[in-house]
């Protein structure tokens, strides 16, 4: 009896956490809207889209095989490796790592250049939790070049909006991941992996979040500054905050089930409304 239901393709996208790509992906877009005063090229848009969910497709994958064996030990990720066999891992990595530099080499000379630098950096990550606390901030990093990667799709350089913006958005993940890091503590502490929720404690770790998320919401203030964003813009910040303090009320409780539905709920709602409130600016 299979011990993991569904077709491959499900079981593919629940290994992946596929739909956590709409996590980074609005910030992107976000500022290719911004790069293109809100007149990006469908061949563009579509190309950036490709290199995202493969480059996350990628990471993803990478961090389930580097991970295979912790994994196998944590009762919340004990079944991962029942979902889908290693060696199909291992050919999706290959796959979904070439397509991305495919795609990003079809945009202009400078997304070439820079493609593989892009995959080191999401790679990294994986393998941080064995040497170093600060972990959750190469996390943030992984997803916070999305930006940069989508501008310079447009425009062929990097300017001031998406490295403001990609701060907010490393902050803003290292934010949610300590808070989603709480659920693991016990487990890391006993298996010798860092975490700053190992190091801080879970109550210094969720005040740390807060800070985190108060400057990613400046971020974001700076960032309509610096692409000189208008009212429409700026009235959607409320409803961030109000969905940023949700989460952390939530995680207060310390509990499993509220951390899990505060995270994804939270976080999409922030990224999609952020790039509501671009496109709203730039199309209205």
């Amino acid at each position: 009896m299979d011990p993991a239901p569904g077709n491959v393709v499900s079981r593919f996208l629940r290994l992946i956490r596929f739909s956590h790509t709409i996590f980074a992906l609005p910030f992107a877009f976000g500022a290719l809207l911004i790069a293109a005063d809100g007149r990006p090229s469908a061949r563009l848009v579509l190309l950036v889209l490709a290199c995202m969910v493969l480059a996350r497709t990628a990471a993803m994958l990478f961090n389930r095989l580097i991970d295979w064996a912790i994994d196998q030990k944590n009762p919340r990720t004990a079944t991962r490796h029942f979902l889908v066999n290693r060696p199909v891992l291992w050919v999706a990595l290959v796959l979904t790592a070439t397509g991305f530099l495919v795609a990003s080499a079809v945009i202009n000379r400078m997304t070439a250049a820079l493609a593989p630098v892009a995959l080191g950096i999401i790679f990294f990550y994986s393998l941080t939790k064995r040497f170093t606390s600060a972990t959750h901030f190469f996390l943030g990093l992984a997803l916070g070049i999305a930006p940069a990667g989508a501008w310079i799709a447009e425009r062929g350089r990097l300017d001031l909006p998406p490295l403001v913006l990609g701060a907010g958005v490393i902050c803003w993940v290292a934010g949610f991941d300590l808070i989603y890091a709480t659920q693991d503590v016990d487990f890391d502490r006993r298996e010798g992996l860092h975490s700053l929720v190992v190091r801080l404690g879970v109550a210094g770790s969720l005040r740390l979040a807060q800070w985190l998320h108060a400057l990613m919401f400046l971020a974001l203030i700076a960032f309509g500054l610096t692409a000189n964003l208008g009212l429409v813009y700026y009235l959607a910040m409320p409803f961030i905050a109000a969905a940023l303090f949700y989460e952390h009320r939530s995680a207060r409780r310390l509990d499993l089930a509220a951390i899990n539905r505060a995270f994804f709920q939270s976080n999409a709602f922030v990224s999609v409304l952020f790039v509501a409130a671009v496109a709203a600016d730039r199309w209205i």
